[in-house]
């Protein structure tokens, strides 16, 4: 027995070196990268953003360091005796949050380089957070360290997103809410916790990775100088209403007003999915491609002014009827959205957008979001988007 305790703080404090080191080096490097900023950009904003850059890091590092006692697969399991390949990348993307979270409350950087960088960061982060738990698996070293840790970052990084979007004014500041979500549920968690309240378990739902994933990208998109509202700001709305319906619906299930043990509950949960699979997505795709239509007879769908670049409004035209004859025959239906709204915010940064727009541009987005439902031909895009193993 006295040889396991001695092996355990063995371990225990190997990984306290480990991380240690860790930070010492993300520490490092948000140095650097403010030094690099002082030089390209100015000193005021580097000064400002190491502050906060560090901050973050410190934050995350002591979050880290609180649950190095959960480094093992399970509870009561050994624990392992570094952090894993992993591991060491949930602590790079949460180095990355860090890093965005450093641009908060200034302007957007000056200069073609620059202005892409917040965004850039943010992307590297959201593909860590689709890579770092495949590695977790196929490395045979998943954890219960790495998966809190993920949703810290995960939480941190859709707040401070969503802030510097709002900050640099591409989404309205309804949208903070959705940062600010996970914060809310997990509060409303702990309050009935300290009240001895009961807390019931959500039943498992693939669209929550996946939605997750969808905003992220949403996200990357908007920290990225190439659309500006309102085009990015009406995406937003779009990408921000199912989710927050979503946390409503969570929260009534765990707080117990929506029993989903009861039976005729139950059974209508089960109705309602059923309705959304062959009626409403199917029509949703009936939806787009007849407003499409609608909108290509009736309105001027050139991208530039007529007799400059026509080859680029064929080219436009093209891929939006293409991509939308994939969405009605349910075809990677999911990817085809997403192309479609990357297609419709292209033309929609260079032209006005009515109240017709605003409808195809939202129901492209909720399209993608929930998919082609029934009838639809081929939908390996679903399983692949769908999966929890990051391949």
């Amino acid at each position: 027995m006295q040889d396991d305790d001695d092996d355990a703080q063995g371990k225990e404090a190997s990984l306290k070196t480990e991380l240690s080191k860790v930070a010492f080096l993300g520490s490092a490097i948000l140095i650097f990268g403010a030094g690099l900023l002082g030089l390209y950009w100015h000193w005021q904003g580097a000064g400002q953003w190491i502050l906060q850059a560090g901050i973050l890091w410190g934050f995350l590092c002591y979050q880290g360091g609180r649950r190095l006692h959960l480094n093992r697969p399970a509870r009561g399991a050994p624990l392992y005796g570094n952090l894993g390949w992993g591991n060491r990348l949930t602590l790079l993307r949460s180095w990355l949050i860090a890093a965005v979270g450093g641009f908060l409350f200034q302007g957007w950087p000056d200069g073609l380089v620059l202005a892409w960088i917040p965004g850039s960061l943010y992307l590297f982060a959201a593909v860590l957070d689709r890579i770092d738990g495949f590695v977790a698996r196929r490395t045979g070293r998943g954890s219960l360290f790495g998966e809190e840790l993920d949703m810290v970052s995960d939480a941190l990084g859709l707040a401070v997103a969503s802030l510097l979007a709002y900050g640099y004014s591409q989404v309205h500041i309804s949208y903070l809410l959705l940062g600010v979500a996970y914060y809310l549920f997990h509060g409303g968690l702990t309050w009935r916790k300290l009240q001895c309240l009961p807390i019931h378990p959500l039943p498992p739902a693939l669209h929550r990775r996946a939605w997750a994933g969808f905003q992220m990208g949403f996200l990357v998109v908007a920290l990225w100088p190439m659309f500006r509202p309102p085009v990015v700001t009406i995406a937003g709305f779009a990408f921000m209403l199912p989710a927050l319906i979503g946390f409503v619906l969570d929260w009534l299930i765990v707080s117990g007003r929506i029993d989903r043990n009861c039976k005729p509950v139950d059974r209508f949960f089960c109705r309602l999915n059923r309705a959304g699979q062959s009626v409403v997505q199917p029509v949703l795709r009936l939806a787009i491609a007849v407003m499409l239509a609608m909108a290509l007879g009736q309105f001027d769908w050139r991208l530039l002014p007529e007799g400059e670049e026509d080859w680029l409004s064929v080219l436009w035209t093209g891929g939006a009827i293409f991509a939308v004859v994939l969405i009605l025959l349910g075809i990677a239906g999911r990817i085809a959205c997403l192309v479609l709204v990357g297609l419709l915010g292209w033309r929609y940064s260079e032209h006005p957008m009515h109240a017709f727009d605003f409808a195809l541009f939202c129901i492209a987005i909720w399209q993608m979001l929930l998919g082609t439902g029934r009838f639809s031909l081929w939908t390996e895009d679903e399983h692949w988007i769908n999966r929890h193993d990051g391949a």
